[in-house]
C-alpha cells in the first residue's frame, strides 16, 4: 500500500490512506479469521491474509487501523474508463448504503468509495459477482454486498458505475 497509503496496482494493493478506522478494523478481522482472503482465486487477498495474521492482538489491529485512518487521503490516478452518465443511473442502488457522495455509512458497514482506487473497485465488484467475495458464511457484510454486485449486468456496467464514482468530490 506504500508508506503514504496511496496503493500500488501492480501488487493489487489499493489506496487505503484515510479509510475510516472502523472499516480497516473490520477488514483486518476478516483477513485474520479467513472470512476474507482465503478463496483460491483471490490472489491479492491470499497475499493480504498472512499480513493481517501477523497482528498478534486486537490492540495491534487498532494501532494499524488508527494509523491508516490518520494518513492524509490520496486521490489515486484514474485508470478506469466508462460511461459516466450510465454509471450515474446505476449508482442509485449503491447510494442507498454508501451515500449520495459515496462517502460511506458506518451504520450500514458501507465503506467510502470516493477516493478509492478505481481498478480496485472494479476488481472487487467482479469478485462479489463471481463468488470470490461475499460467499463465506462468516462474512455477513460481504453477503449483503454480493447481490448488489450481481445486479450489475456485466463488466461494462461495473466500469460505468466506477467511472461515475470517480467524478464525486471528497
Amino acid at each position: 500500500h506504500l508508506a503514504d497509503g496511496g496503493g500500488r496496482q501492480e501488487y493489487g494493493a489499493p489506496a487505503i490512506a484515510g479509510l475510516p478506522e472502523w472499516y480497516v478494523k473490520a477488514q483486518l478481522a476478516k483477513f485474520r479469521s479467513g472470512a476474507r482472503g482465503a478463496h483460491a482465486d483471490d490472489v491479492a487477498g491470499l497475499r493480504m491474509r498472512p499480513m493481517a495474521r501477523q497482528l498478534a492482538s486486537e490492540a495491534d489491529v487498532g494501532i494499524v487501523a488508527a494509523h491508516v485512518a490518520s494518513l492524509p487521503k490520496t486521490t489515486p490516478a484514474a485508470t478506469v474508463t466508462g460511461d459516466v452518465g450510465h454509471g450515474r443511473e446505476l449508482f442509485g442502488t449503491c447510494a442507498a448504503c454508501h451515500g449520495q457522495g459515496a462517502q460511506g455509512n458506518q451504520g450500514l458497514s458501507a465503506p467510502p468509495l470516493n477516493r478509492a482506487s478505481d481498478w480496485y473497485l472494479v476488481t472487487q465488484l467482479g469478485h462479489f459477482k463471481s463468488g470470490i467475495r461475499g460467499t463465506n458464511a462468516a462474512d455477513t457484510t460481504g453477503a449483503q454486498m454480493r447481490p448488489m454486485a450481481l445486479g450489475l449486468a456485466d463488466e461494462r456496467a461495473m466500469r460505468d458505475v466506477v467511472a461515475f464514482i470517480g467524478t464525486l468530490p471528497d
